[in-house]
């Protein structure tokens, strides 16, 4: 009984030296075993299980990309325009030992590079106007609105929109602005990028109003320009219709002309075969216009209005 104690209790502390010696590496870590605070061996990457002293410590690094993300800030830019930037970047710990003897740990390293990089990005935005921030080359805007007012404004952004660095370049000078000074921490910057930029708030109302006011000119312009559309079409209508009624006039007149001379020549043909009798018809039709049960007339009896009463009677 008493040896299978004693083998207990050496089993029981085989385990806990064991367990205390051992350590396990993943793929996407990296390890600095230390002792007392020093560094002990060269830093481990391969992943699996590791052997170690049991007084000794595994500190543990990431190997993948980490993420850096900015706070948002106020940054002037040269032509003196404040503008609100967030960026973000992309690093990773290359060399673990130079890390843990500069920052220790990620909290740190964030830390850190909040200082290095914000400042790098503030340094090229001043350093170039806000076209220059906003914009990444010299491509020809898409305005698919065709008028007078937007092409003034196509010429005015070629005169002014001269982009010699532009915003991918600026964002590749903050890295290569930065990337030296984070190598000293055992880092490595591998990308930096404007996640987005945009006026501060006083300024960006400033802005939307002449925005308003721009898209209001443009309304009244497209309405006065359909109005003096709707203004020529009434009027070229005004001058068909009077262009229309003037000839049917014409026409009607020509065939009333034509007309009224077929029937004179009637009348004179009808009148030099009987012109006794002509005479008599045109009196009758008069009698029958001029004289109805209402009329009153006072003439002489030697009238020729009445020739034909006395002549038939």
């Amino acid at each position: 009984m008493k040896n299978s104690g004693m083998i207990a209790i050496f089993v029981i502390i085989g385990a806990i030296l064991i367990f205390f010696s051992t350590y396990m590496v993943d793929e996407t870590q990296q390890v600095i075993v230390t002792q007392f605070k020093r560094i002990i061996g060269e830093p481990v990457t391969t992943p699996g299980f590791k052997w170690k002293l049991p007084w000794q410590h595994a500190n543990y690094f990431p190997k993948n990309l980490q993420e850096w993300d900015a706070d948002p800030g106020q940054i002037p830019t040269l032509d003196k325009t404040y503008i609100w930037v967030d960026s973000f970047a992309r690093w990773r710990i290359v060399d673990p030992i130079k890390f843990f003897l500069a920052v220790n740990n990620k909290d740190s390293a964030l830390n850190r590079l909040d200082d290095i990089i914000d400042a790098a990005i503030r340094n090229l935005v001043t350093s170039y106007s806000l076209i220059e921030t906003v914009r990444k080359s010299n491509r020809e805007l898409d305005i698919s609105t065709q008028s007078v007012f937007e092409d003034l404004r196509r010429e005015k952004l070629k005169r002014i929109a001269k982009i010699e660095m532009g915003r991918e370049k600026i964002a590749q000078a903050v890295m290569q602005q930065a990337a030296p000074k984070v190598a000293k921490l055992g880092i490595e910057l591998v990308d930096v990028k404007f996640k987005r930029i945009n006026y501060i708030e006083n300024v960006r109302k400033t802005v939307y109003d002449r925005m308003i006011a721009e898209r209001r000119q443009m309304a009244e312009k497209f309405r006065s320009e359909g109005q003096g559309e709707a203004e020529k079409i009434i009027g070229d209508k005004e001058c068909d219709l009077k262009q229309i009624t003037s000839e049917a006039y014409r026409r009607a007149q020509e065939i009333k002309g034509r007309a009224d001379a077929t029937a004179t020549k009637i009348f004179a043909h009808a009148y030099q075969l009987d012109p006794e009798f002509y005479s008599f018809t045109k009196t009758l039709d008069i009698y029958k216009e001029a004289l109805n049960e209402k009329s009153s007339l006072i003439l002489s009896t030697d009238s020729e209005f009445f020739k034909y009463f006395k002549n038939y009677q």
